[in-house]
Order: structure tokens, then sequence, then C-alpha cells
């Protein structure tokens, strides 16, 4: 082959390449040949702390039950000055109970417990007969029943004094009914020195009082 002619098929063969290689291009197909191999990221993992409520212990449980059984439990005493003893004094008192112990107070201060709680009785049995108003307060306050009223209202009381904090301690007992009277279900009571003439049962007399249902 002359030089001539080899000169113009060397020519021809790059220009061939070149075609071919500018082809590829225009195609797009060369976007599809990944330049480099990536490597998947490493999962990251954060360690996040878990509470959860620590389930209640048995020993937990009974303590608690046995509180609450305690002060629900009503109190218990061997004589009725230790249950007086016994009872707490609360820093208000509703007004049913301030009348059962008012009555209580003006009545039978000077009184043994027997007989003030036998007077405290005779309020409480009052309010639930038909015969009388259905309230402490109502049974008290009762026209011309009970002489310490004046005015549907009651005098001073000393609530510092002993006698008062006797009083609403025997008003408590007669509520809950905790302590026995020996004039349960008395309606009526009197100072043993009148003689009023009543036509009803005579019940006991508890220290200056007899009682009457």
């Amino acid at each position: 082959m002359s030089p001539k002619l080899k000169r113009v098929s060397s020519i021809a063969v790059t220009a061939t390449v070149l075609s071919v290689v500018a082809g590829v291009q225009g195609s797009g197909a060369i976007a599809q040949i990944p330049i480099a191999i990536q490597s998947e990221p490493t999962p990251q993992f954060v360690s996040e702390p878990v509470v959860q409520p620590l389930p209640t212990e048995p020993a937990d449980e009974a303590a608690s039950q046995d509180a609450q059984a305690d002060a629900e439990a009503p109190i218990t005493a061997e004589t009725l000055a230790a249950l007086v003893e016994a009872q707490p004094q609360p820093a208000e008192l509703s007004d049913e109970m301030r009348c059962l112990a008012g009555a209580i107070y003006f009545e039978a201060k000077s009184e043994s417990l027997p007989g003030q709680l036998a007077v405290g009785r005779v309020i409480i049995n009052r309010s639930k007969s038909s015969r009388f108003p259905d309230s402490y307060c109502g049974v008290v306050y009762q026209p011309s029943q009970f002489s310490f009223v004046r005015g549907r209202k009651m005098p001073r009381i000393n609530t510092k004094s002993r006698d008062w904090r006797e009083a609403v301690a025997i008003a408590q007992i007669a509520h809950a009914n905790s302590w026995h009277s020996k004039v349960e279900g008395a309606l009526f009571f009197h100072a043993r020195y009148v003689s009023p003439g009543w036509r009803l049962t005579r019940m006991a007399r508890v220290d200056n009082h007899i009682f009457y249902r």
C-alpha cells in the first residue's frame, strides 16, 4: 500500500472511532455507567432508656390495706372514759354535731360520762322518731324543749374547756353508737328535783336526770 493510501486509511479509522464515541455520549447510556462503587451507609443505632413503672410489691399493698383498715375501724376501749380519751378532737364541727355536743354540754356537763351519753342518746333518738324533727339541730331548737335555748340560740360555749372536749367526744360516741347506754330508746328526761307528772314509761335514773320512753 502506498504511503498516501495508508494515511487516508488511518484518517478513516480515526473518524469512525470518534463517531462511535459521540454517538454513545448522545444516547445517554454513559450516564448509566457507574463511575465509582459506593458502599452502603453503616446503620446508626441510638440507645434510649426505657422507663417502666415498677410493680407494686405485695408487702406495700398489704401495708396500705392495713392502714386503710385501721383508719376505718371503729375506736374501741374497755371503759367509756378510755373511749372518750381516744376520740379525735376535730378542728371544726358540722352544724349537726355542734348542736348535739352543745345540748350535752349545757344539759349534762356536770354529770358523769354515762349521764352525758344518756342525754346525747335522747337527742339522737328524737331525731329518728316521727314525733320530733329529723335532725339534731331541729330537735335541740324545737320550741319549749330545752331550757338553755334562748331565741333559737345557745349561750356562748367555752370551747377551750375540758367540759366542751368531753361533750364533743360524747357526741361522737353517741352519734356512732359505739357505747351502750342504759337508757337506749329514751325520748324524754327531766331533772330529778322536778315532778312533771308525765304518763310515760320510766326507764332509769342516771345521775341527776330521770329518763323515759
